[in-house]
């Protein structure tokens, strides 16, 4: 087994690029993990940012409990995603029943953070594969760690006094003009919100850029137009290629990534191959309570 340093006893941790992302080795997600392999793992995820566990098999009522383990499930946004019997179970595929999408066919091929468009977004994502096609379909992960240390000082000056403006319904009528459009039920459930560009970690203390091509519509208290420029910038800035791991799925791959210090995006894939993925997302715990804070403070 490839180990990074002693903490790691119980699992075995190979990085898998230099700006984040590491396997793990010898675990099996399928059953119950003693405290101390979940505690490393744990501890790998916040390393690394993104975590790589192969040949698992996983149901998605495994999946649900393994993830309820690192906080509270999130929904998707839009109930028509969920699975029928795990509505914290969001589906993935290319696969139609008749003319009707089983799942979400084509989703996050911009650069994103899940659900940043919320007042409380994710905290963490896991991704498991049940049908993979044999080429493409890769997804992409940026360590929004590493582009923050390496803006220009002017320009970190900027991000470090900024807000974004994370607007999930101008990303759907931008993005997914194939999709049919959301009710008003649906946009007056989803308002934009504002995020700081600069966001502090609040496990690991770093600081990382959180601003997105896909769910970022602009710079609060900018023009319009300016703000943009500068979302799409910023973007640029942090997808480089010295700033990425490419993930090549495989059947039984399990991806956990922590939405607060990376983007991701999946790359398209040959329609002739099936494609079939199961998601759940956790809620970001310290920023629910952060949130409840300042509610109480504005209530007095």
């Amino acid at each position: 087994m490839a180990k990074t340093s002693s903490k790691y006893r119980h699992i075995g941790v190979k990085p898998v690029a230099s700006a984040l992302g590491a396997e793990i080795l010898g675990v099996d997600l399928s059953r119950d993990l003693p405290d101390e392999v979940f505690g490393e793992i744990h501890a790998a995820h916040l390393e690394f940012g993104v975590i790589v566990c192969r040949g698992q098999e996983l149901s998605p009522e495994r999946q649900k409990i393994l993830s309820a383990r690192f906080g509270k499930l999130m929904s998707h946004a839009i109930a028509r995603f969920r699975h029928p019997d795990h509505p914290e179970v969001m589906v993935m595929t290319n696969i139609k029943n008749g003319a009707v999408n089983v799942g979400a066919s084509r989703a996050g091929f911009e650069w994103h953070s899940d659900q940043s468009y919320k007042p409380v977004p994710a905290l963490g994502t896991l991704l498991y594969g049940i049908e993979c096609p044999p080429e493409g379909a890769n997804t992409e992960f940026a360590s929004m760690y590493a582009a923050y240390d390496a803006l220009p000082d002017a320009r970190r000056k900027i991000v470090d006094q900024r807000s974004g403006v994370h607007d999930y319904t101008w990303a759907w009528q931008t993005f997914y003009k194939d999709r049919a459009p959301l009710t008003d039920l649906e946009k007056a459930a989803l308002p934009p919100v504002c995020h700081r560009l600069a966001r502090v970690h609040p496990e690991t203390g770093r600081t990382a850029l959180y601003v997105s091509e896909g769910m970022t519509r602009s710079i609060d208290g900018m023009a319009e137009e300016t703000g943009r420029a500068l979302v799409q910038e910023l973007n640029d800035f942090a997808t480089q290629p010295r700033f990425i791991y490419s993930h090549a799925w495989q059947p039984g791959d399990l991806v956990f990534w922590d939405n607060r210090c990376l983007l991701h995006r999946a790359t398209p894939s040959d329609p002739q191959y099936r494609r079939v993925m199961q998601r759940t997302m956790i809620e970001d715990g310290f920023a629910a309570a952060r949130l409840r804070d300042q509610l109480g403070v504005a209530a007095q």
